[in-house]
């Protein structure tokens, strides 16, 4: 097979082009520090995380000079707690959920807060509300028949 002499020149220029690419690429995650997901995630028991710390208490609690920590259950077709919590303008929570039977989604619409909540898992996510009003925490991952009916609210207060 003939390949054409401009054939082989363009050819090279592409094959020198990627190695260069994946050549900076390797070296710059290298001198960045950059490695997977170690995966030495909190872990417990899934059947027993009601009964588990933090989690045998969901809830809002104040563990700072305004922050908070929402500590919260996912099961089938609910979040615990269940009534909506209620924070002042300008605090910061950190939101540390797990769930109890199936993979569900934990996200917050008009805010970065967008995370899995894996049975067995400790998930944590950190955020500062800084507009008041309310703010829906949903469950973007389908997880069943009841999946939309998997909500709560945080209300931040002006």
């Amino acid at each position: 097979m003939h390949i054409h002499k401009l054939e082989k020149i363009w050819l090279a220029i592409g094959i020198a082009m990627l190695v260069v690419f994946l050549t900076v690429l390797g070296v710059s995650a290298f001198a960045q520090g950059m490695q997977p997901p170690s995966g030495k995630q909190q872990a417990l028991d899934p059947a027993k995380a009601a009964e588990t710390p933090p989690f045998d208490k969901p809830g809002l609690r104040q563990i700072g000079d305004n922050r908070y920590e929402a500590v919260m259950l996912g099961f089938a077709f609910g979040f615990e707690p269940r009534q909506p919590m209620e924070v002042p303008a300008g605090a910061t929570v950190d939101f540390v959920v797990t769930a109890t039977d199936v993979v569900h989604g934990f996200a917050i619409p008009r805010t970065n807060v967008n995370m899995m909540v894996v049975p067995g898992e400790v998930s944590r996510v950190t955020h500062t509300f800084d507009k008041p009003g309310e703010y829906l925490i949903l469950c973007n991952e389908y997880c069943g028949i009841g999946h939309e009916y998997m909500q709560t609210k945080i209300v931040v207060k002006g």
